[in-house]
């Protein structure tokens, strides 16, 4: 698919591994690669691009106070760390978030994600924010295929060389990493520990480091703690 790109990054290697990416995987033209926000506007004044992989830590102007200054019509994949600002990222036209060090697999992934984003320029971007009540997979269990809805799906739990599918009527065992099936999904599943992706539709409580899906208590491990604690902030009265 022909579309055209520019990188906001002011780490040389993050640029560089970027373009590599870019040139190495997909038919996009690289137009721009600007190491601040104040070259990105520069250059955008006399051209434009239809998305930008935008870093959110930056010198001069962050990532997210670039978008806000970006046209409606440039939509963004921001490239960051930090797993704390995903869920602001979604105030403006974000596509994807991509965690550094980007890896190909995760890259690979994204470039579906953006393709099907502007083959289906009516959709809008913010379904990606947690409405998932038509969407489903079909799950590989032994020789049966499953068609679940995501809605229905409370966990998935890691457990060594497969992964438990769980949800109220149901678990199935899918052999696949943890980490392959989290590029698969999107909000309202979340990483909360090693072992665990939740759906945060589905949870009824947290306390003490631990949230609370039907009968099941999950940690939350310092890793995913603050990333999750930014969503639920969001919704606490």
């Amino acid at each position: 698919m022909s579309l055209s790109c520019m990188i906001i990054d002011d780490e040389p290697n993050a640029v560089g591994l970027l373009t590599v990416l870019i040139k190495e995987t997909t038919t996009w033209n690289l137009v721009a690669s600007c190491y601040n926000a104040l070259e990105a506007l520069s250059f955008l004044k006399n051209n434009t691009v239809d998305f930008v992989f935008l870093d959110i830590n930056m010198p001069l102007l962050s990532g997210m106070e670039l978008a806000e200054l970006l046209p409606q019509n440039i939509k963004i994949v921001f490239t960051t760390a930090y797993t704390e600002h995903a869920a602001e990222s979604y105030n403006y036209q974000t596509i994807d978030y991509l965690l550094k060090p980007i890896t190909l697999k995760r890259f690979l992934a994204a470039i579906k994600k953006i393709e099907f984003y502007f083959q289906n320029p009516n959709q809008n971007i913010q379904n990606d924010n947690g409405n998932n009540s038509d969407e489903y997979f079909f799950v590989k269990s032994g020789k049966t295929l499953s068609k679940i809805s995501l809605a229905n799906i409370l966990y998935f739990e890691g457990e060594k060389e497969y992964v438990r599918l769980v949800t109220p009527s149901e678990q199935l065992l899918i052999y696949k990493r943890l980490k392959d099936i989290e590029c698969q999904l999107k909000l309202p599943f979340v990483r909360v520990h090693n072992s665990y992706i939740v759906n945060i539709n589905q949870l009824h409580k947290i306390q003490d480091n631990h949230l609370f899906i039907a009968d099941k208590q999950i940690p939350i491990s310092d890793k995913f703690r603050d990333y999750f604690m930014t969503l639920i902030k969001e919704r606490i009265f």
